[in-house]
This record gives structure tokens, C-alpha cells and sequence, in this order.
């Protein structure tokens, strides 16, 4: 039986403009990091993205190494998009990225044009798509010159390749020298990508924020949950299909620590006395200092359900915030 999105979709999601563009990203949008590769059930996959774009998240966010294995994400995109979303393209936004690892050799990684042309050219084969929304270059590199990456963004978007592009990790410092450079080349850099959270404070250091801002960027932000610390998912131990369970997680069982958990604990209970469960609460926090739009992971069809209901409640009151900060803190 063929898809057919939900009649009132858009009813259930805010839209946010991204920096100074006129492009609307949702509030809340999916990442295909985790749990849509080649080692993953299609199945539920397919579920996880139906429910999302039925809640109104019509951004789907991946990368040219997302899996495992690299790349499988990238082609379960294209198997879907085929199957089920079609129909609906002009009403997605569909991102993808390149810098990190992706093949053998010396134009497998990093910021070179010839291995951002390249990995764009495999990212649309994979996807069975002409042009992504967004592609991103996925970290700073240290030894290409910045005018050679910024180059060939400018190309892919050129080319029609991709319609915006952005750049991913970059701190305030290399924010601001990639948007020099971009501006003398006439392209303009719609969006940073980097990691946030209650827990996860380096960019506040550096007002990032305020840098986007200054320049005109949106912000997304991943690992909004701190990769399901900021969840009552670890509170009674680890579970065995937790992200802390496996070997090659970026949450390391050793790093949960107790005096860790205790602050979980403490954090629960500011989100129980707000109604809400610990990770719409953590969304709602990364919401309320001013980004563009969330990324959220998701395994299973009901934490979609969850993360979306976040936008239920996202204000708060000077009370909670300064109690927050004192448990951060503490």
C-alpha cells in the first residue's frame, strides 16, 4: 500500500528561519547518524522516517560516512526516497556531508576539491537524487587551504548540486574565517553544524551563538542528549542495546559515571515537575537559547513520537534555568 503522508502534518511542527536566508528548517529534524545503515532493519527505518514526516520534521540529516557500514544510511535514503517520499521531495530537506573518513588513499578524507566533488557525486548516486538541500564540508582541515574547500562548495552549489551549503564543527574563530573567505567568493554559508547540550558547553565559551548571529548562519545542533545520557534511559543501569553497550560507541560505558547519573537524576526531576520526560526537556533547553533547528536520533518509531512532542512545552522560567546551571555546575 503506498504511503500517503499525514493531511496535517505542518500543523504539528515550527518552522525557523535559518540565518539570513529564506530557507525554514523545522525545529526539530531527524539524523540518520545512527540506526539507518546496512547493519540496521529497513523496516524500521522506513517506520522512523514515515512517523517523522507525518510529525512535520521534513528534515532528514546525513553523511557520506553515516552507517555502518559508510554510506549505507546515504542508500537507505535512496530506497525510501524511491519507495515512499518521491512524491513529496520538493517538500523535504535532505542534508549531507563530507570531510571525515570514506575511503582508502589520499582524497578519502579532509577538504580537498577533489575529494568534496567526489563524495557529492556518490552521496546523489547513493540517494538517487539530482541535488541535496544542504551539503555540508564536515570539519575544519588544517592543511587545505580554506579558499580550496570554500572553492568547491561554491562549485557543487554552482552545479546545482546542492541548493545551500554549510560547514560542520567549525568553532567561532574558523567560523568567521570561513565567512571571510565566502564572501569574497559570493557564496553564502548558510549553517553550522556542532554538537550542544545541558552537559556539553564548549561553544558557549566561544559564544558560537552570538559568532552565527554576528554573520548571518543558522545553527543545528547534534548530540542535543548528550548521546542518551540526558535521558532516564540510563538511570537503572546500562541496557544491553544502549549506545554506552556498544564497543563502538561514541558514549563510553566508563564515562557514565555516578556522580554523572546523579546530576541525570536531578535533571529528571526538574523535567517531571515541568510535565515533561528528561530528553523533551533537554531539547526544549537547546530550543530555548536561540538555535535554528535540533537534531535528534532515534531507534524506534516512539522516540520520534517523544522528541517531536518537545515543542508542547519549551518555555521556562527563570527558576528552572537557574536551577539547571546550578546542577551543571555542581
Amino acid at each position: 500500500m503506498p504511503y500517503l503522508a499525514d493531511e496535517n502534518r505542518y500543523e504539528k511542527m515550527e518552522y525557523n528561519y535559518t540565518g539570513n536566508s529564506g530557507l525554514k528548517l523545522p525545529a526539530i529534524s531527524l539524523g540518520l547518524w545512527h540506526n539507518f545503515g546496512g547493519v540496521d532493519t529497513l523496516e524500521n527505518a522506513r517506520k522512523m522516517l514515515r512517523k517523522a514526516f507525518d510529525l512535520g520534521i521534513t528534515h532528514f540529516d546525513l553523511a557520506n560516512n553515516y552507517g555502518p557500514p559508510a554510506g549505507s544510511a546515504e542508500e537507505t535514503m535512496g530506497i525510501l526516497m524511491e519507495k515512499d517520499f518521491k512524491p513529496y521531495r520538493d517538500e523535504l530537506i535532505i542534508s549531507s556531508k563530507a570531510g571525515y573518513y570514506m575511503w582508502p588513499g589520499p582524497y578519502g578524507e579532509w577538504g580537498s576539491r577533489k575529494y568534496l566533488i567526489s563524495s557529492i557525486d556518490q552521496s546523489l548516486k547513493r540517494m538517487g537524487l539530482d541535488y541535496v538541500d544542504i551539503f555540508y564540508h564536515h570539519r575544519p582541515d588544517p592543511d587545505t587551504p580554506l579558499e580550496e574547500t570554500i572553492g568547491a562548495l561554491k562549485q557543487i552549489q554552482d552545479q546545482g548540486k546542492a541548493l545551500y551549503v554549510g560547514i560542520s564543527n567549525y568553532n567561532s574563530e574558523q567560523t568567521k574565517a570561513a565567512v571571510e573567505v565566502a564572501d569574497k567568493m559570493g557564496v553564502n554559508l548558510l549553517l553550522n553544524q556542532y554538537n550542544y547540550s545541558i552537559f556539553d558547553r564548549w561553544s558557549e565559551e566561544e559564544d558560537l551563538l552570538g559568532t552565527l548571529e554576528e554573520v548571518g548562519m543558522g545553527s543545528i545542533i547534534f548530540s542535543p542528549l548528550a548521546q542518551g545520557l540526558l535521558t532516564d534511559k540510563y538511570l537503572g543501569g546500562i541496557p544491553e542495546d544502549s549506545r554506552a553497550a556498544k564497543e563502538s560507541g561514541f558514549l563510553k560505558e566508563e564515562s557514565i559515571t555516578e556522580e554523572k547519573l546523579d546530576k541525570v537524576r536531578q535533571l529528571n526531576d526538574i523535567a517531571a515537575d515541568r510535565g515533561q520526560s528528561l530528553s523533551q526537556m533537554a531539547l526544549a533547553w537547546i530550543l530555548e537559547q536561540g538555535v535554528t533547528s535540533v537534531l535528534v536520533g532515534a531507534s524506534k518509531v516512539e522516540q520520534i513520537i517523544e522528541n517531536a512532542g518537545t515543542l508542547n512545552n519549551t518555555g521556562f522560567t527563570n527558576e528552572e534555568l537557574a536551577a539547571i546551571e546550578a546542577i551543571v555546575a555542581d
